[in-house]
């Protein structure tokens, strides 16, 4: 399924913030909590600071992806992104498409290169994606993720040049 990618707005809000919460619930691959205020969802996810993308299938939200500097100054060039896919949605390709739209969109903003912060190493998924896709791991966080599951579990950091064709 290929969704089609429109920039996330107020109208986008609610269905967002419930997708949000419902991945945070599950515990095994973000880092925050379902209680997380509105307030901190809001400057995650519709501040200016950020380039945020619904991803639609028949109008319907089925995902969303946010992009952004992963640090300020003299590190802005290195881009960061989260993704989230509607559990219901999930393997169906959705993922993939939203990685390879934000990677586009990264190098046409400016960006040189992209780096994940805090990929959960259980969730195999997202790492075989994000390899496939040309990001390394650049190092491993040990115990840095308390997994609603299986307790605390590694968490990456990964990295690969927007300057290189992704396959």
């Amino acid at each position: 399924m290929t969704p089609v990618f429109i920039k996330a707005g107020s109208s986008h809000r609610a269905a967002m913030a419930d997708l949000f919460r419902d991945v945070c619930r599950s515990g095994d691959a973000l880092p925050f909590t379902e209680d997380t205020p509105d307030a901190m969802f809001d400057a995650m996810w519709l501040s200016d600071s950020v380039q945020s993308y619904a991803a639609l299938a028949d109008g319907e939200l089925v995902g969303m992806y946010k992009i952004n500097s992963n640090l300020p100054g003299r590190a802005s060039h290195v881009g960061s992104a989260t993704y989230l896919v509607r559990p219901d949605m999930q393997g169906k390709g959705i993922g993939g498409a939203m990685l390879r739209d934000s990677l586009e969109r990264a190098a046409a903003a400016g960006f040189r290169a992209m780096q994940f912060n805090f990929v959960v190493s259980t969730n195999q998924a997202a790492v075989a994606l994000y390899e496939k896709h040309g990001f390394r791991i650049a190092g491993t966080l040990p115990g840095a993720f308390q997994h609603k599951a299986l307790g605390y579990v590694d968490a990456y950091v990964m990295f690969r040049s927007l300057r290189t064709a992704a396959p």
